[in-house]
Protein backbone atom coordinates (compact mmCIF):
# COMPACT_ATOMS: atom_id res chain seq x y z
CA UNK A 1 0.00 0.00 0.00
CA UNK A 2 2.89 2.35 0.70
CA UNK A 3 3.95 2.38 -2.95
CA UNK A 4 0.44 2.93 -4.25
CA UNK A 5 -0.30 5.86 -1.94
CA UNK A 6 3.15 7.34 -2.61
CA UNK A 7 2.57 7.09 -6.37
CA UNK A 8 -0.94 8.57 -6.29
CA UNK A 9 -0.51 11.29 -3.68
CA UNK A 10 3.28 11.89 -3.66
CA UNK A 11 3.07 11.59 0.15
CA UNK A 12 4.76 8.95 2.27
CA UNK A 13 2.73 7.41 5.05
CA UNK A 14 4.76 4.88 7.01
CA UNK A 15 2.02 3.08 8.95
CA UNK A 16 -1.17 1.63 7.50
CA UNK A 17 -4.09 -0.31 8.85
CA UNK A 18 -4.18 -2.59 5.84
CA UNK A 19 -7.16 -4.88 6.43
CA UNK A 20 -8.88 -4.90 3.04
CA UNK A 21 -8.08 -4.70 -0.65
CA UNK A 22 -8.24 -1.11 -1.87
CA UNK A 23 -9.08 0.14 -5.35
CA UNK A 24 -7.72 3.34 -6.82
CA UNK A 25 -8.16 5.12 -10.12
CA UNK A 26 -5.96 7.95 -11.34
CA UNK A 27 -4.93 9.42 -14.68
CA UNK A 28 -1.25 10.28 -15.14
CA UNK A 29 1.07 11.04 -18.04
CA UNK A 30 3.41 8.22 -19.08
CA UNK A 31 5.80 8.94 -21.94
CA UNK A 32 3.74 12.04 -22.83
CA UNK A 33 0.53 10.01 -23.12
CA UNK A 34 -2.40 10.05 -20.68
CA UNK A 35 -2.86 6.70 -18.94
CA UNK A 36 -5.69 5.75 -16.62
CA UNK A 37 -4.28 3.61 -13.82
CA UNK A 38 -6.76 1.34 -12.07
CA UNK A 39 -4.99 -0.26 -9.16
CA UNK A 40 -6.09 -2.96 -6.77
CA UNK A 41 -3.81 -2.84 -3.77
CA UNK A 42 -4.28 -6.30 -2.31
CA UNK A 43 -4.29 -7.14 1.35
CA UNK A 44 -2.64 -10.49 1.80
CA UNK A 45 -3.08 -11.56 5.40
CA UNK A 46 -0.65 -14.49 5.47
CA UNK A 47 2.19 -16.02 3.46
CA UNK A 48 -0.14 -18.89 2.50
CA UNK A 49 -2.76 -16.64 0.90
CA UNK A 50 -2.53 -15.62 -2.76
CA UNK A 51 -4.42 -13.37 -5.16
CA UNK A 52 -8.07 -14.19 -5.69
CA UNK A 53 -9.26 -15.44 -9.09
CA UNK A 54 -11.17 -12.23 -9.84
CA UNK A 55 -7.95 -10.20 -9.40
CA UNK A 56 -6.00 -12.61 -11.60
CA UNK A 57 -8.61 -12.23 -14.32
CA UNK A 58 -9.09 -8.47 -13.93
CA UNK A 59 -5.49 -7.27 -13.87
CA UNK A 60 -3.57 -6.28 -16.99
CA UNK A 61 -0.28 -6.48 -15.10
CA UNK A 62 1.19 -7.16 -11.70
CA UNK A 63 3.60 -5.23 -9.52
CA UNK A 64 5.24 -7.71 -7.18
CA UNK A 65 6.77 -5.94 -4.20
CA UNK A 66 9.03 -7.29 -1.49
CA UNK A 67 11.14 -5.69 1.21
CA UNK A 68 14.92 -6.00 0.94
CA UNK A 69 15.01 -6.25 4.75
CA UNK A 70 12.54 -9.16 4.94
CA UNK A 71 13.69 -12.44 3.41
CA UNK A 72 10.27 -14.02 4.05
CA UNK A 73 8.59 -11.37 1.87
CA UNK A 74 10.94 -12.36 -0.96
CA UNK A 75 10.19 -16.08 -0.45
CA UNK A 76 6.46 -15.29 -0.50
CA UNK A 77 6.89 -13.28 -3.70
CA UNK A 78 8.47 -16.30 -5.45
CA UNK A 79 5.41 -18.39 -4.58
CA UNK A 80 2.98 -15.60 -5.48
CA UNK A 81 4.61 -15.27 -8.89
CA UNK A 82 4.24 -19.02 -9.50
CA UNK A 83 0.61 -18.77 -8.41
CA UNK A 84 -0.08 -15.95 -10.87
CA UNK A 85 1.53 -17.80 -13.77
CA UNK A 86 -0.24 -21.08 -13.08
CA UNK A 87 -3.69 -19.68 -12.20
CA UNK A 88 -4.13 -16.66 -14.43
CA UNK A 89 -6.49 -17.53 -17.29
CA UNK A 90 -4.64 -17.87 -20.59
CA UNK A 91 -4.59 -14.91 -22.90
CA UNK A 92 -5.92 -15.32 -26.45
CA UNK A 93 -3.74 -17.78 -28.32
CA UNK A 94 -1.72 -18.71 -25.26
CA UNK A 95 -1.47 -21.62 -22.89
CA UNK A 96 -2.03 -21.27 -19.17
CA UNK A 97 1.26 -21.02 -17.28
CA UNK A 98 3.26 -20.43 -20.47
CA UNK A 99 2.08 -17.00 -21.48
CA UNK A 100 4.18 -14.09 -20.37
CA UNK A 101 2.25 -11.81 -18.12
CA UNK A 102 3.22 -8.16 -17.64
CA UNK A 103 5.02 -7.98 -14.31
CA UNK A 104 7.44 -5.72 -12.54
CA UNK A 105 9.40 -6.94 -9.53
CA UNK A 106 10.04 -4.14 -7.04
CA UNK A 107 12.43 -4.31 -4.11
CA UNK A 108 11.34 -1.73 -1.56
CA UNK A 109 13.26 -0.14 1.33
CA UNK A 110 16.46 0.32 -0.68
CA UNK A 111 17.33 3.10 1.77
CA UNK A 112 17.83 0.49 4.52
CA UNK A 113 20.86 -1.12 2.88
CA UNK A 114 22.49 -1.77 6.28
CA UNK A 115 19.59 -4.14 7.12
CA UNK A 116 19.52 -5.89 3.72
CA UNK A 117 18.52 -9.57 3.76
CA UNK A 118 17.81 -9.99 0.03
CA UNK A 119 20.51 -9.16 -2.50
CA UNK A 120 19.90 -7.13 -5.63
CA UNK A 121 21.12 -10.12 -7.63
CA UNK A 122 18.40 -12.36 -6.16
CA UNK A 123 15.74 -9.80 -7.12
CA UNK A 124 17.16 -9.42 -10.62
CA UNK A 125 17.22 -13.20 -11.10
CA UNK A 126 13.61 -13.57 -9.98
CA UNK A 127 12.55 -10.89 -12.45
CA UNK A 128 14.69 -12.25 -15.29
CA UNK A 129 13.24 -15.76 -14.90
CA UNK A 130 9.98 -14.46 -16.39
CA UNK A 131 11.15 -11.48 -18.44
CA UNK A 132 9.92 -9.01 -15.84
CA UNK A 133 11.48 -5.64 -15.16
CA UNK A 134 13.29 -5.16 -11.83
CA UNK A 135 13.63 -1.99 -9.78
CA UNK A 136 14.89 -1.16 -6.32
CA UNK A 137 13.13 1.76 -4.66
CA UNK A 138 13.06 3.65 -1.41
CA UNK A 139 9.39 4.62 -1.13
CA UNK A 140 10.07 6.67 1.99
CA UNK A 141 12.62 8.89 0.25
CA UNK A 142 12.12 8.92 -3.52
CA UNK A 143 8.71 9.44 -5.07
CA UNK A 144 10.30 9.43 -8.54
CA UNK A 145 11.58 5.87 -8.05
CA UNK A 146 8.09 4.73 -7.09
CA UNK A 147 6.55 6.49 -10.09
CA UNK A 148 9.16 4.86 -12.36
CA UNK A 149 8.05 1.43 -11.14
CA UNK A 150 4.43 2.15 -12.06
CA UNK A 151 5.45 3.68 -15.40
CA UNK A 152 7.55 0.60 -16.18
CA UNK A 153 4.59 -1.66 -15.48
CA UNK A 154 2.49 0.51 -17.79
CA UNK A 155 5.12 0.14 -20.54
CA UNK A 156 5.20 -3.64 -20.00
CA UNK A 157 1.39 -3.83 -20.34
CA UNK A 158 1.48 -1.75 -23.54
CA UNK A 159 4.25 -3.94 -25.02
CA UNK A 160 2.32 -7.08 -24.11
CA UNK A 161 -0.86 -5.74 -25.72
CA UNK A 162 0.99 -4.87 -28.93
CA UNK A 163 2.48 -8.37 -29.08
CA UNK A 164 -0.91 -9.95 -28.36
CA UNK A 165 -2.55 -7.84 -31.06
CA UNK A 166 0.12 -8.90 -33.56
CA UNK A 167 -0.27 -12.51 -32.46
CA UNK A 168 -4.04 -12.28 -33.04
CA UNK A 169 -3.50 -10.81 -36.51
CA UNK A 170 -1.03 -13.60 -37.31
CA UNK A 171 -3.49 -16.27 -36.13
CA UNK A 172 -6.25 -14.77 -38.25
CA UNK A 173 -4.00 -14.52 -41.28
CA UNK A 174 -2.23 -17.88 -40.98
CA UNK A 175 -4.79 -19.97 -39.14
CA UNK A 176 -3.15 -22.37 -36.68
CA UNK A 177 0.32 -21.32 -37.79
CA UNK A 178 2.11 -18.25 -36.56
CA UNK A 179 3.74 -15.63 -38.76
CA UNK A 180 6.94 -17.65 -39.11
CA UNK A 181 4.99 -20.63 -40.43
CA UNK A 182 5.70 -22.71 -37.34
CA UNK A 183 3.03 -25.09 -36.09
CA UNK A 184 0.75 -24.61 -33.11
CA UNK A 185 2.85 -26.81 -30.83
CA UNK A 186 5.91 -24.58 -31.30
CA UNK A 187 3.85 -21.45 -30.59
CA UNK A 188 2.72 -22.86 -27.22
CA UNK A 189 6.26 -23.59 -25.99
Amino acid sequence: MTLTVRFLTKRYIGEYDHQTDNRYKNEVMVDNEPVLFEIIDTCIKSHTEFLKDEVLTWADGFMLVYSIIDKSSFAYLREAKKHILSNRPPSPGGAQGHVPCPMVVVANKADLIHLRQVSSEDGEKLAKDHDAAFLEVAASEHVDQVADAFYELCREVHTYRRRSKQSLLDRLKYGAKNSRGEGKKKAEN
